[in-house]
């Protein structure tokens, strides 16, 4: 329901070097300033913030903590049904406080030792490339603001229940943070607009909103699924396609809405081998040559 680099909120920098974070009138906390007065200033810790330094901690409130616990707990419980396992083995070895909202620095803690992997605060929009290519760094950004109380299982945009408990224990799984690495390396290796948005798309059809075959059942490894109350519940109905590297990488899909359309991989290995294996060694002239013949390389 959303576009990891493309925040429906973005952040304006004003002339005394506050920021206002711009809502949509359509926006649950639209109207209310105490919550638009929160987010201006979760947002300023992240424009303050440079790579290195430790993140700055954000002062969330008792109101705040509870929406994280109530998620955690009903989400946990739709994990243990439609997640695959090797999400869940992240989940163990995270270990991520189900009962107050964790800081991005505590979470790259806990990671870091696992995969390697740590956070980076997002004020709002985080340019496509820059967005990408810091995987292949082993940083993954993100917001670390919450959902406005009044609806406790919905956002229009990512927040940090689908930053954190959505990647972060994918991340915790090895298998899942390399492929997480790839897919930088490739949005670093392309040139072309073009291609780091085939980059780009294939990451969303899978690391975001990817299925996967699990025995006779059909289990969900994406953070976007993972992370969504309802989607989580729905996935199962949608149109379930078999992995395909161009179909994949040309869709267009509409991130207001559940995503209709999804990708099925026969295993992890299946999902290694055709999607890692693409990021592993595509470029920008073995993606015109995609787009040009609608061929599928790699896929079986």
């Amino acid at each position: 329901m959303f576009e990891e680099a493309q925040y429906f909120a973005p952040v304006a920098e004003q002339d005394d070097g506050s920021v206002v974070v711009e809502l949509a009138s359509s926006h649950p906390g639209f109207a209310d300033p105490v919550y638009r007065a929160r987010r201006n200033a979760i947002a300023q810790l992240a424009v303050n913030h440079r790579k290195g330094m430790p993140i700055p901690a954000a002062e969330y409130t008792e109101q705040e903590h509870g929406i994280w616990a109530l998620v955690t707990r009903e989400l946990a419980v739709k994990h243990a049904k439609y997640a695959t396992a090797e999400y869940l083995e992240g989940v163990e070895r995270l270990g991520l406080p189900d009962d107050r909202i964790p800081q991005l620095e505590e979470v790259s803690h806990l990671l870091s030792p696992l995969t390697g992997f740590r956070y980076l605060p997002a004020a709002g929009l985080v340019p496509l490339r820059d967005f990408y290519g810091v995987l292949a760094d082993e940083y993954f950004y993100s917001t670390q603001y919450i959902r406005h109380h009044s609806v406790p299982f919905y956002t229009p945009e990512p927040d940090i229940i689908h930053e954190v408990i959505g990647h972060a224990n994918a991340l915790a799984h090895e298998r899942y943070a390399a492929l997480y690495r790839l897919a930088g390396a490739a949005a670093r290796r392309v040139e072309s607009d073009e291609a780091l948005e085939f980059v780009s798309k294939v990451f969303w059809f899978t690391l975001e909103f990817g299925v996967m075959s699990e025995g006779a059942e059909l289990k969900a490894y994406g953070a976007g699924i993972l992370s969504s109350y309802g989607e989580i519940e729905e996935f199962r109905g949608m149109d379930i396609r078999p992995l395909d590297l161009n179909v994949m990488g040309t869709t267009q899909y509409d991130i207001t809405k559940y995503q209709d359309v999804l990708f099925r991989a026969d295993s992890l290995q299946h999902l290694e081998d055709v999607v890692g294996g693409f990021w592993e060694t595509c470029d920008d002239d073995s993606i015109a040559e995609l787009l040009a013949s609608g061929r599928v390389q790699g896929s079986r």
